[in-house]
């Protein structure tokens, strides 16, 4: 489960809640910025504060004074962890269910095949070039999405296609490459267990479902030197068994 992350102390001391003030300095825009960063991080993490009370201990920490003690501020920061990880938890348990649901339903939707490891995919062109092996580095353009339509990376925004090793990759990424030819484009709905589990990635929530259009764009074998372009989604530690199609 994830741990809360906060900001150094020091930079969050900057930071003024609950006044407007003009951008008119390097150091006010600095601070402005420190803001940011701690309000989106805080945003990210689903954190629930008091602004007024944060304004309020971050004043009196820069005069070098605290009305909590140390031992009182440990206490309220592990309640917050325990709080947060609780709602990390929920938040994983339905994910996981609206996922189950969504691949129930698009199993059944026009062109979508699924196999026995559970990931579906459905041809969108089918290339006539090589199979890769799982020993080999392949390169492909790619687009991935959550269920809601929410896109988290894409090859295509950057530019540049990735070489990545076959083995490499997440399961549900490792067993279509070996479906693909080159030339050909997949869309996958690979379910959590085949893509980051309960284990989640920046971006990507707990249990969620992963939707990827793949098009895979040519094979470099395994000796063709480390890759050079940005990395597809990477493997979590387990790997799934190899699967065969079932449909």
């Amino acid at each position: 489960m994830k741990k809360l992350v906060f900001v150094g102390a020091s930079a969050a001391l900057l930071v003024v809640v609950g006044c407007t003030k003009k951008l008119d300095t390097d150091q006010k825009r600095a601070s402005y910025a420190i803001g940011q960063q701690i309000g989106g991080n805080m945003k990210q993490q689903n954190i629930e504060i008091d602004a007024d009370v944060m304004a309020m201990s971050m004043k009196d920490a820069l005069k070098g004074e605290s009305k909590l003690t140390k031992e009182e501020i440990q206490q309220a920061m592990m309640k917050l962890q325990e709080s947060a990880m609780k709602k990390q938890q929920e938040a994983a348990e339905e994910n996981k269910k609206k996922g189950s649901e969504y691949l129930e339903k698009n199993k059944s939707a026009e062109g979508v095949k699924v196999t026995a490891s559970g990931l579906q995919y459905k041809v969108e062109k089918e290339g006539d070039g090589k199979t890769p092996v799982k020993t080999d580095t392949v390169k492909a353009h790619y687009k991935g999405t959550l269920v809601d339509g929410t896109q988290f990376d894409s090859s295509y925004d950057r530019g540049q296609p990735a070489e990545f090793p076959v083995q490499g990759v997440i399961p549900g990424w490792s067993e279509a490459l070996q479906m693909m030819k080159v030339g050909s484009k997949y869309k996958l709905f690979v379910p959590p267990e085949l893509a980051y589990g309960a284990s989640g990635r920046p971006g990507i929530p707990a249990n969620s479902v992963l939707v990827f259009e793949v098009e895979l764009l040519d094979i470099v074998k395994a000796d063709g030197g480390k890759p050079a372009a940005p990395a597809a989604p990477a493997a979590p530690a387990k790997k799934a068994k190899e699967a065969k199609e079932t449909k």
